[in-house]
């Protein structure tokens, strides 16, 4: 668990459902949903929380730390990578955790200029290059990457199947693909305090956190993607902050404000204020701080190959296991 004591505003994250143009629609043609997020806003936020440097990188606490975990996973492969691409880098939060070990180069790829650029005075143990990249509208040729990475960034995207199957056919044949992206119970203790506020002062709701993924369905979008050796797994970080205000002033510096699209994306004072308290009567801690909860959901997929292990095929076995249970001969068997 986190502790956070200082500042910077507020709100959104995640889900993944939009398509929305005809390169796009090459990769899905089988669905077809609206677009929840605006692009361009998230861009100019994301500019505006990096042209503040120092309060940018005071922020960078919850992204460094999962960019680390994503780092772990890559290290578990047990292999070195010649480059490495790095989608919706930021301002290069996982090249913080790599060495000349794990790969020669990086290639951070991000929406924001402003974030792409902001260290770019700084030295890291590889060879980084930058691109601005809108991580719904990839470059990259087909069977052209040996690894992908992202940590935190497909969260905004509108159309995360079509995003997977783009990142599945840049890798090469036996590719990686590894993320991290925030889930369901991500920020609950303030969107339900949000929720309550606004339906008692206000007699309704409309979103101030964005619609979150759902860790159950991202195993099957990944394989929808075509990826093979596919696993999910979530982690929860809770970080401790002094007050609503400062939870959600880090929000707005790390560049995570709410861009849903047709936001009403203004709270009425007396909302706000009674938000805050009903957030700390539902989930203060005893110290007068609040939680909030980031729930962090962990994928990886390979790109097929022949050399990758295969099942065997169904009714292929030659030993029935209820033979091996009733064998007398070996009461207890090492199963």
């Amino acid at each position: 668990m986190f502790s956070r004591n200082f500042s910077p505003l507020f709100s959104g994250l995640l889900k993944k459902n939009g398509i929305n143009t005809s390169q796009r629609l090459a990769y899905s043609t089988e669905y077809n949903v609206a677009t929840v997020f605006d692009r361009k806003v998230k861009r100019i936020q994301r500019d505006r929380a990096a042209l503040n440097v120092s309060q940018s990188r005071e922020v960078d606490y919850l992204k460094d730390e999962i960019a680390s975990r994503v780092v772990d996973r890559l290290l578990d492969i047990k292999k070195r990578f010649h480059t490495i691409v790095d989608i919706g880098s930021g301002c290069g939060h996982v090249v913080k955790h790599l060495d000349e070990d794990i790969a020669s180069k990086v290639i951070q790829c991000e929406l924001s200029e402003n974030m792409l650029h902001r260290d770019a005075d700084i030295t890291y143990d590889v060879e980084v290059e930058r691109r601005v990249i809108d991580e719904e509208m990839l470059p990259f040729e087909e069977n052209s990457l040996e690894a992908v990475v992202s940590s935190l960034s497909l969260h905004w995207v509108n159309d995360l199947p079509g995003a997977l199957i783009q990142i599945r056919r840049a890798l090469k044949p036996d590719g990686v693909f590894i993320g991290a992206m925030f889930g369901g119970d991500t920020l609950y203790e303030l969107r339900t305090s949000l929720q309550l506020s606004e339906l008692e002062r206000e007699g309704g709701i409309s979103p101030h956190v964005s619609p979150m993924a759902d860790s159950r369905d991202l195993g099957s979008l990944l394989s929808r993607a075509g990826f093979n050796l596919t696993t999910v797994d979530v982690d929860e970080i809770v970080v401790n902050y002094p007050s609503p205000m400062e939870l959600m002033k880090d929000l707005q510096a790390m560049g995570e404000s709410n861009a849903v699209m047709n936001s009403r994306g203004y709270l009425h004072r007396d909302t706000l204020l009674a938000s805050h308290a009903i957030y700390k009567e539902l989930y203060g801690n005893p110290d007068g701080t609040i939680p909030a909860t980031f729930q962090i959901i962990y994928m990886i997929g390979w790109k097929p190959d022949s050399t990758q292990p295969k099942p065997i095929a169904r009714g292929s076995a030659t030993t029935s296991f209820k033979d091996i249970l009733e064998d007398k001969s070996n009461p207890s068997p090492n199963l």
